[in-house]
């Protein structure tokens, strides 16, 4: 497993609705779709492909610094989970 560099943070989970398996992400550098990320929170990590993002509710296919993106997560995750671009 590679070890991710803090210059690789993409984002933060800022929110996560469970039933639906969403992550909230507020974007610190450009996310897009078919992106390989790695949630990490403590000893609790996964790599995943982003397979869809929404943007206020519209699907997009990259989000920007600053902005906050909805991705379908394959674990559940938490809020303040790091996001990093793998």
């Amino acid at each position: 497993m590679r070890i991710v560099d803090k210059k690789d943070l993409a984002g933060k989970v800022i929110h996560f609705y469970d039933k639906i398996s969403v992550a909230v992400i507020k974007i610190e550098k450009t996310l897009k779709v078919g992106d390989k990320v790695k949630f990490e929170h403590g000893e609790h990590s996964f790599e995943q492909i982003i397979e869809s993002m929404q943007l206020e509710h519209e699907q997009v296919l990259q989000g920007k610094k600053g902005q906050e993106v909805a991705v379908k997560t394959e674990k559940e995750t938490k809020s303040g989970t790091l996001v990093y671009l793998v």
